[in-house]
């Protein structure tokens, strides 16, 4: 062992339950983790683990408590992320985490609310949902976790699968053009989008930190391993393999138009904030729009064409 590591003293479960209630215990995040869920059924360099790890980070930077946040979760391999959390979680049904999410900040607006799930679940069967929360502009923190393939049912191509991957459905390799999942969110209306790679976890905890501390929609990809589908059938290597791949081929890019920016089997992408703006979230515009108006008696006049088309009056 070398001599910079720490060995860890033995592992004494009942004595690590105990001091849960002190705030320590197995695990230095045990706060924010469900007693008994850990280790993880994730695959051997899987990235969900990483991505969690980040997120509960996250809120400690954040400074928020486990009172006042939901996480909630959709169907897939990061669908389990709400499974380990300490937290209000919600482990929904396929690609409706978005707006189980958005009745759940609608009906309590105090409350931090983050969605974790895949790109299958998110893009695919959720992509209506999805590109409709951000056109309004509810207030919720999207972490989206891409592995390029529905790993959990097989390794099937999905939505972001690569021209020429090979998945169990594109055996002889991927015919379709992929989302480019940044780019989409911009162009439907989120207000924060980022992307981050599962080795970029420093970066990826401020930035989920700054998205949740935002109002607004805020959309963040995390480019993650998937050795066990994705990657062996395309031949890229073990966790670690992948690992230095991101390492070597992710370039940092703030402020990068998100539609230039797309990402192949191999070869270079860029990482970093491209969408930090400011607008009305959804409530704000309802108050404004809606709430205000009603509470004052004002109707907003329709206009309808007079005799002709040219004379208008109001009803």
């Amino acid at each position: 062992m070398r001599e910079w590591l720490i060995e860890a003293p033995p592992f004494a479960p009942d004595q690590a339950r105990g001091g849960r209630q002190q705030g320590h215990g197995e695990h230095p995040l045990d706060r924010y983790l469900k007693e008994g869920r850990i280790p993880h059924i994730w695959c051997p360099g899987c990235g969900n683990g990483i991505v969690v790890t980040a997120l509960v980070k996250a809120l400690q930077k954040a400074g928020l408590d486990n009172e006042t946040t939901a996480v909630v979760s959709g169907i897939g391999c990061a669908g389990r992320a709400a499974g380990y959390l300490a937290l209000d979680t919600y482990h929904t049904t396929h690609g409706r985490a978005v707006p189980f999410a958005t009745g759940l900040k609608l009906a309590n607006p105090k409350l931090n609310v983050v969605v974790v799930s895949g790109d299958g679940d998110l893009f695919a069967i959720g992509g209506n949902h999805l590109i409709h929360a951000a056109r309004r502009n509810i207030d919720l923190t999207v972490i989206c976790i891409n592995n390029f393939n529905y790993g959990m049912t097989g390794g099937q191509g999905g939505p972001t699968t690569p021209i020429d991957a090979i998945s169990t459905t594109t055996p002889y390799g991927c015919a379709e053009h992929p989302f480019n999942l940044t780019a989409l969110a911009k162009a439907a209306g989120a207000t924060y989008v980022a992307r981050w790679t599962a080795l970029h976890t420093y970066e990826l905890r401020d930035s989920i930190a700054e998205a949740m501390g935002k109002r607004g929609f805020g959309f963040i990809e995390v480019i993650s391993p998937c050795p066990t589908a994705h990657a062996r059938r395309n031949k890229l290597g073990a966790g670690l393999d992948l690992m230095r791949h991101y390492r070597d081929s992710a370039h940092l890019s703030n402020e990068a138009d998100p539609g230039e920016q797309p990402i192949s089997l191999s070869g270079e992408f860029a990482v970093g904030k491209f969408v930090d703006v400011e607008k009305p979230t959804f409530l704000d515009q309802y108050e404004q729009t809606v709430v205000t108006r009603s509470r004052s008696g004002e109707k907003r006049k329709r206009e309808t064409p007079g005799p002709g088309g040219s004379e208008k009056r109001g009803r």
